[in-house]
């Protein structure tokens, strides 16, 4: 009997992501853009609460949350076909609103009793209109994985092919899955002006700065493709390499602090050979500032000394599980105790993260960081830390909120889901969102959360 494996569980709790078809949500944060959801009625009603209700409350607008188009399949679909269904709902979103681009997303049911959508949506593609679909079930992966497969099918089928020049200077910026953390909006804002300020030109694809559907269509024109995250991105820049000969630039971590973000600077200009006078003028002045708010920040940091956290434990998704872990160990002198990744990173991504985390947070600290999406495991992970000096800092999503009032910890979330949390503008990355990083964490710190 010792012999025996134990099977990984079928099931998860506390789950920290949506399914596929979630990737809705990358369509909505398209300007003009409006998603099809092909899947039953329940799906859109749970990943609209868990990616942008529970998770900030973020809220949507224009085809987004309630007013999103649903095939709401039934049993009758699944018995007889859905296809005329869908149908009929893609004609009456064609006349109800007034999109640039229809992305038509089909769930689990569609795609388990085979429903024709490419052949049906191409008769609308050949009508003139402008309508692209994405097979998302929620069986092939998460809303990140359906996120993938939305950007690929708007790229082949709504962007097409391109034979032009590229513009020097002019870069494609791939980074957060939208709605998926509640600070993407502001964290996008934040990148693209630094981008900004070193020099390029930036076409944002996604959030408050998105212009619309032209910003797509420009993809191809750009000097290259910049994914800033450990892995999501990456599979789409390497298929719009092979589809244009356009390069990509790939930065696994996400900027937070001045010196990070110096860093980061350096090394998109130093990849696009642009003048450097413009990006180093630009690090200067950004460094002026945020040390100017540093040091008066130092003053409370040396002398309120009761309740500061001295070590830290993170539960999030790749991407930021990575960034907060860097700044906050290599900026603020934090001791990790553990990470723990939880959004499913695919296994060919993980050695380079865990060998990332090894060697890349700080000098003298090494992470050895874990991979689990099972809340249970995860809490009981966390349980099994030690602390050992000051006040304990839990970052993570609202499912370790008990867990952090057990350990007597200080406590916010970063990570899906947020339901404690109400966002409309912040950032925790690059210059300016660093302070307000350290700001919430100092807060919590003086107010005993």
């Amino acid at each position: 009997m010792s012999d025996i494996k134990k099977k990984k569980p079928s099931v998860i709790s506390d789950v920290r992501y949506a399914c596929a078809v979630g990737a809705t949500n990358t369509v909505v944060a398209i300007k003009g853009a409006v998603p099809i959801a092909n899947c039953s009625p329940g799906c859109q009603l749970k990943t609209t609460a868990m990616l942008t209700f529970e998770n900030g409350f973020q809220g949507s607008i224009a085809a987004g949350g309630g007013n999103m188009p649903s095939a709401n399949s039934t049993e009758n679909d699944v018995v007889f076909g859905g296809i005329k269904t869908l149908d009929a709902l893609i004609k009456s979103t064609l006349k109800i609103y007034e999109g640039d681009l229809f992305v038509v997303l089909t769930g689990c049911v569609g795609e388990l009793i085979g429903d024709n959508v490419p052949d049906l949506v191409s008769n609308y593609q050949r009508a003139g209109y402008p309508i692209v679909y994405a097979n998302t079930a929620g069986f092939k992966g998460n809303n990140l994985y359906g996120h993938e497969v939305v950007v690929d099918a708007i790229i082949d089928q709504f962007v097409g092919d391109y034979q032009g020049d590229k513009k020097k200077g002019l870069i494609n910026l791939w980074f957060e899955t939208p709605y998926y953390n509640h600070n993407w909006r502001g964290d996008y804002q934040e990148l693209a002006r630094i981008l900004r300020g070193a020099g390029f030109e930036v076409n944002v694809l996604f959030g408050a700065e998105n212009p619309g559907v032209e910003a797509w269509k420009r993809i191809p024109q750009a000097q290259f493709n910049l994914v800033v995250s450990p892995w999501v991105g990456i599979k789409n820049a390497e298929h719009l390499q092979k589809k244009y000969n356009q390069p990509y630039l790939h930065i696994p971590e996400i900027p937070v602090g001045e010196e990070a973000t110096a860093k980061f600077i350096r090394q998109v200009v130093e990849y696009a050979g642009i003048d450097k006078a413009q990006s180093e003028q630009f690090i200067r002045q950004e460094a002026d500032i945020y040390y100017y708010y540093l040091e008066h920040f130092s003053e409370f940091f040396a002398e309120y000394w009761y309740g500061m956290p001295s070590e830290f434990v993170v539960t999030a998704d790749a991407a930021y599980a990575l960034a907060y872990s860097k700044f906050l160990a290599d900026q603020i002198g934090l001791i990790p105790k553990k990470v723990i990744i939880t959004d499913n990173t695919p296994e060919k991504y993980r050695p380079a993260i865990t060998e990332y985390f090894k060697n890349n947070i700080s000098e003298g600290v090494s992470i050895d960081v874990e991979f689990e999406e099972d809340g249970y495991l995860v809490e009981k992970k966390i349980e099994s830390v030690e602390f050992t000096s000051g006040k304990p800092l839990i970052l993570g999503s609202s499912w370790e909120l008990t867990l952090a009032d057990k350990k007597g910890a200080l406590f916010f979330e970063v990570a899906t889901p947020s339901s404690e949390t109400l966002v409309i503008n912040r950032s925790h990355i690059g210059y300016r969102g660093a302070l307000q990083f350290l700001e919430r964490i100092y807060s919590a710190s003086v107010g005993g959360r």
